[in-house]
């Protein structure tokens, strides 16, 4: 479960205000997907949330007509140029959430996966928002150099699980990590771990194993 509980409460109050960059907000809606152990809290914000937008005052909109427009021309992607258009298709791989299918696709059997480390591999999905995706998959028991971040990680875990200093997550789980956490994730033995990772800034590594590793995971 999420052991960083400050961080995990603004990042679900980031997700009811719809504040949070387009990759989080993806992660979140596939962490209520998967988990039932936030879906009340967040129901109870959005629904506050509801509550103060009826005592706001209504303003003017500069490009209404532009704006009316674009949605009775059916041209909404030209509002939200910066995310990308979601998968449609219901049929994919049960690991992938349907909040996660715009960024991820509909399965993970095609990626282009890359060997970082023995028993480690990652899958690049680019950068939106000022915030860089990825997929990491670790085998059963193998564990992860010890790392610190410039700036922040979120972690989802979607198969298996890992342990690291703060404790132990599993599928439906989100990790919280940044510059004060070092940390070394080891996947559970059982299987191998599978999750959609979202970072703004830097990933540090920390151990001597790490740092002679540091050259070839750039």
């Amino acid at each position: 479960m999420e052991k960083n509980v400050t961080g995990m409460d603004e990042l679900l109050a980031g997700y009811a205000a719809g504040s949070l960059t387009y990759p989080a907000q993806a992660l979140v809606g596939a962490h209520l997907e998967m988990s039932d152990c936030n879906r009340s809290y967040v129901s109870s914000l959005e629904t506050l949330a509801g509550f103060e937008l009826e005592t706001v005052q209504p303003v003017s909109i500069a490009n209404r007509d532009s704006i009316l427009g674009s949605i009775l021309d059916g041209q909404i992607d030209s509002l939200n140029d910066n995310v990308p258009p979601a998968e449609m298709d219901d049929g994919g791989d049960s690991a992938v959430p349907a909040s996660l299918r715009s960024i991820i696709g509909s399965s993970m059997d095609q990626l282009p996966w890359k060997t970082l480390l023995p028993g480690v591999k990652e899958c690049k999905l680019g950068e939106i928002d000022g915030c860089t995706s990825s997929l990491l998959w670790v085998r059963a028991g193998r564990a992860m150099p010890s790392h610190t971040h410039h700036g922040t990680e979120l972690t989802l875990v979607l198969k298996g699980g890992f342990k690291d200093e703060d404790g132990h997550y599993v599928a439906g789980d989100v990790a919280f990590a940044d510059g004060d956490i070092d940390h070394k994730p080891v996947a559970d033995e059982e299987e191998d771990c599978i999750c959609f990772a979202v970072t703004a800034g830097r990933l540090q590594l920390t151990g001597p194993v790490g740092r002679w590793f540091a050259p070839f995971l750039r």
